[in-house]
């Protein structure tokens, strides 16, 4: 199976205003042909306006969107050759996963005997020819999924969009699927833009993510760069940095800054323009934390007070939950685990603890 393809597609400027709330503000992103570019943002950011306004679904109150040579966001939907997978897999309840494949096709007046071997095709794709006459009352989640990811690749468009399309499935499934799109995407050379709010689920499948919050662009770049180097502490929070502590910067020495934040002191690595006694936000990964004998030996003198009030056994990794003496909240990941209402001390390397500015907050 072959797919229709451009060289690439460029989002300049584009935006979305729903009675007077800008829900995209000036989106440009040039997504390359083969590329796959996951959307990833909280409810609300306009990662779903964004894919529906690139599908057509949604009509642009400012910017344009241009595939090739070709100026496509004042055609219809039908007419851009873009395939669809919806998070409710929009499948039609009466109609064998044979013809909810063929539908696409029918519509597009494609010849029947190209039909039939193209439908045959995209079932096989996806693993489905043992359920090819079934209805999809009759499949599970993962199967009716996989229908539908059939039913858009069958078009051979020459782009994917998925509006969060494992969002309505178990997590062992979800697991599956993950790997299942990435193996189409790649094995047909497609060029996806997919959705999502599960930054794990993007660092995994991704070459590039898109960050974005209340519409309007806080990073682009590949998962290790917005993973290791995130532009804000909206973009850490998304990328797993959990612990996002307010502070004081007290001192500043090359790209260390020491931060009073409240019963403690802590340093980190200068994530942004500081000046002394700037208002900051300290991000830190749970899996960064260590838990330490005592404050002799914390790393790079950032020794961190606290109580485990809630420890969870997670397989090979205990999760814990631990409050210093003022009330913060430190979230932890450790081999080990501490004794639950027992004080303990936590440290982690400076380098790890970013220290970004409060405007960027």
């Amino acid at each position: 199976m072959s797919t229709s393809t451009f060289e690439a597609l460029e989002l300049r400027g584009v935006g979305r205003t729903f009675g007077g709330h800008e829900a995209l503000k000036g989106l440009d992103l040039t997504v390359r042909r083969g590329e796959f570019i996951a959307l990833l943002g909280p409810s609300g950011c306009g990662k779903s306006t964004a894919l529906n306004c690139i599908a057509g679904l949604l009509p642009l109150t400012h910017g344009e969107i241009v595939a090739g040579d070709r100026r496509v966001d004042t055609l219809p939907p039908e007419k851009r050759g873009f395939g669809m997978v919806f998070q409710s897999y929009a499948l039609f309840p009466h109609l064998t996963v044979e013809r909810n494949v063929a539908f696409g096709l029918q519509m597009q007046g494609v010849p029947r005997h190209e039909q039939k071997q193209r439908v045959k095709d995209a079932i096989a794709m996806v693993k489905l020819e043992e359920h090819a006459t079934k209805l999809p009352g009759q499949l599970s989640g993962g199967q009716q999924q996989r229908v539908a990811i059939a039913r858009a690749i069958v078009l051979e468009p020459s782009l994917v969009l998925m509006d969060e399309p494992l969002s309505n499935l178990d997590a062992k499934l979800r697991l599956d699927m993950r790997a299942e799109i990435r193996r189409l995407h790649q094995s047909l050379g497609l060029t996806t833009i997919y959705v999502t709010h599960d930054q794990e689920e993007a660092l995994s499948m991704a070459d590039r993510l898109v960050v974005l919050r209340d519409g309007r662009t806080q990073q682009i770049g590949t998962p290790a760069e917005l993973y290791d180097h995130p532009a804000n502490w909206h973009v850490a929070d998304f990328m797993g940095y959990r612990n996002l502590l307010d502070g004081t910067v007290t001192q500043i020495a090359g790209d260390t800054a020491t931060v009073n934040l409240g019963s403690f002191e802590l340093h980190g690595h200068v994530a942004g323009p500081l000046a002394a006694s700037a208002r900051v936000r300290v991000a830190i990964r749970p899996d960064d934390v260590v838990v330490t004998a005592s404050a002799a030996d914390a790393i790079d003198g950032n020794a961190i007070k606290a109580t485990p009030s809630v420890v969870e056994y997670h397989g090979r990794e205990f999760s814990v939950t631990a409050l210093t003496d003022d009330g913060l909240r430190l979230n932890v990941k450790a081999a080990t685990a501490p004794v639950q209402g027992e004080p303990a001390t936590f440290t982690v390397r400076a380098e790890r603890a970013l220290v970004f500015p409060e405007e960027l907050a």
